[in-house]
């Protein structure tokens, strides 16, 4: 059973939040939260936090399972770009340049990895250093 969370109206640009979003797309949620907690970037402590929400949105649907012993990972992320306000500078010979203050909205979807999923790709994983050797 899946879990979404919808953050909206970042002030920070969908294009700084995308590096962010690359870095965790797809990993366990654990490993997630530690690459979120120790990364530099302003973004990052923003999507942990979305993820931390997901994760109780996760746990209100699932009340009887552990969050420990389902495997969950991210199943999708995506960041869209917001609203723009749009600003003036003023400029040289009484002229304006224009600001865009970009904004940006992230949706994050968890879920839960079955257990021929997991089996599945350690026969894959098992497989291909077989072929390595």
């Amino acid at each position: 059973m899946e879990a979404v969370a919808k953050l909206r109206n970042v002030p920070t640009s969908p294009r700084k939040m995308r590096l962010v979003a690359d870095m965790v797309r797809g990993k366990q949620v654990t490993n997630a939260l530690g690459i979120l907690k120790f990364e530099a970037n302003s973004g990052a402590e923003k999507i942990e936090k979305l993820l931390l929400s997901a994760l109780s949105n996760w746990q209100a649907k699932n009340e009887e399972s552990r969050i420990e012993d389902s495997n969950l990972y991210i199943k999708e992320i995506f960041v869209d770009e917001g609203r723009t306000l749009k600003r003036l500078r003023p400029a040289p010979q009484g002229r304006g340049h224009r600001i865009r203050k970009r904004s940006n909205h992230v949706t994050i979807i968890i879920d839960a990895k079955s257990d021929e999923e997991m089996v599945s790709k350690k026969a894959r994983k098992a497989e291909s250093t077989n072929k390595a050797k």
